[in-house]
């Protein structure tokens, strides 16, 4: 199995596991740990109203020493005021007593239903279990992947494999999202990690450049989530050391590649769709300007209506 599946970047080990959030018992927690710390950028929901996980890791990224991402899936930790701040900010400090670092270099996310507080006993204990079990196999990707799905009907993943700087620079990706699908982004976490070598300006933008091309294109039906990350971590592990602007270039290439495929993905298995359909917009001075032509096309529910009915009568 692990032919079909996307290696891990050097220097990264993953887990997913149960830990009783999901009622169903399926797994419901997510680790992703570098052996060294990682330039790590994030990209957020633009929705006001915003979880308490995305409040705590706006304020760690842009960052030169994250070593973890920590993800519970079940519930959202949205709209649990002080209390969600202080459980999310706890997550971190559990994982990071564990894995030997600071509670500030563990970025954490969490998906599910709004408004409920999180069951922290169930939630420590199920940090202290996963840890142990980290891996550098993409089977454990895998694994890890599967615990953050909700409704998804299959894990999402994606990777990409270049030279640069005389070594082999893995980019490897797993989103999670069905469903609330909105350009700028949508109900959806992401995850990127690459072992090449980036500054935190560096993973900032390319990681910007890569949703802006991908995650805020797509539309389901137009909502946007409390909970919406997009995290990119690189660690250097390859040993292809400070990347050249050309060598940079093609690495983001390879970023909005696995960005794109993940995004692919979250359209294909959304909920109640029966099209995919993909808007091409030319001939306008800027891309820009594209956008706003293909968002108002993607959000229209005339266009929408049109494709559902397989009616071609505009109005």
């Amino acid at each position: 199995m692990s032919e079909s599946l996307p290696a891990l970047p050097l220097g990264f080990r993953a887990a997913g596991l149960a830990c009783g959030i999901k009622p169903s018992g399926r797994d419901d927690l997510f680790l992703l740990v570098s052996e060294t710390p990682c330039a790590a950028a994030g990209v957020f929901t633009t929705n006001l109203v915003c979880g308490a996980p995305v409040k705590v890791s706006r304020e760690r990224v842009p960052g030169a020493t994250i070593r973890a991402v920590l993800i519970n899936a079940g519930n959202a930790n949205a709209c649990t005021g002080e209390r969600g701040i202080a459980d999310a900010r706890t997550m971190t400090a559990e994982a990071a007593a564990l894995l030997g670092c600071r509670p500030e270099e563990v970025l954490v996310c969490s998906t599910g239903v709004i408004g409920h507080f999180l069951p922290m006993e169930k939630l420590a204990a199920g940090i202290r279990r996963i840890v142990p079990e980290l891996k550098s196999t993409p089977e454990a990707f895998l694994g890890a992947v599967r615990a953050i799905m909700t409704t998804d009907t299959f894990p999402k993943l994606s990777g990409r494999e270049l030279a640069l700087g005389g070594q082999t620079v893995r980019v490897t990706g797993a989103c999670k999202g069905a469903a609330m699908i909105a350009p700028n982004m949508a109900t959806m976490l992401g995850v990127i990690a690459t072992d090449a070598e980036l500054t935190p300006q560096q993973a900032d933008r390319l990681l910007r450049h890569a949703v802006d091309r991908s995650f805020n294109c797509i539309s389901v039906e137009g909502h946007t989530s409390t909970s919406d990350t997009v995290f990119l971590l690189a660690n250097g592990a390859a040993g292809a050391g400070p990347l050249n602007e050309s060598d940079l270039e093609r690495l983001g290439g390879a970023i909005d590649a696995v960005a794109e495929e993940l995004a692919t993905q979250i359209i294909r298995d959304a909920e109640g769709a029966e099209h995919f359909v993909t808007i091409d917009v030319r001939g306008l001075p800027t891309r820009d300007d594209a956008a706003r032509v293909a968002k108002t096309i993607a959000e229209g529910p005339l266009v929408k209506t049109a494709i559902t009915g397989n009616d071609p009568n505009w109005g």
